[in-house]
């Protein structure tokens, strides 16, 4: 789903929602907007279709060279997860500059540093308790209209 329209001149990124949950994915998405978030709005539902995005060009649906993406990424979904999609892009030449945020209901220590060590930008916990979570997105939201991200080079 898109929402807004993008100004690459005002470094909005585009905001890809790597999630298999619909609910979290629609509540991520209102909060956001609720944070006064413009930026367009992509929603993958697997690890594979944000691979297919950065990987597939020619798509009906994949990245374009010179435009900024951010990343909010699940770890536990169907077909590839979180972890390998961030293995993935983290690893590439052209694309490890692209910011990944790791927004999952997993707390697990050992999952936090992998993460990390795999190059996640920011490791956030999904609170379970629905105001939380959406006052947590609407946070996020707010630290986003102050990122600067570099543009994808290749596609």
């Amino acid at each position: 789903m898109n929402l807004g329209t993008h100004d690459p001149m005002k470094n909005e990124p585009v905001i890809l929602i790597v999630e298999d949950d619909e609910g979290h994915a629609i509540l991520i998405r209102q909060n956001l907007e609720a944070a006064g978030l413009s930026n367009r709005i992509e929603h993958f539902r697997d690890g594979q279709a944000a691979l297919d995005f950065f990987y597939k060009p020619g798509n009906a649906r994949s990245a374009q060279a010179n435009e900024t993406y951010l990343v909010l990424l699940d770890i536990r979904m169907p077909k590839v997860d979180g972890i390998e999609v961030l293995r993935r892009l983290k690893s590439d030449p052209e694309l490890h500059k692209l910011p990944v945020i790791m927004l999952t209901t997993t707390d697990d220590v050992r999952e936090v540093e992998r993460c990390h060590q795999l190059g996640c930008n920011v490791y956030m916990q999904k609170p379970v308790d629905y105001e939380k979570f959406a006052e947590a997105i609407r946070r996020l939201g707010l630290f986003v209209t102050l990122l600067l991200v570099p543009p994808v080079k290749k596609v």
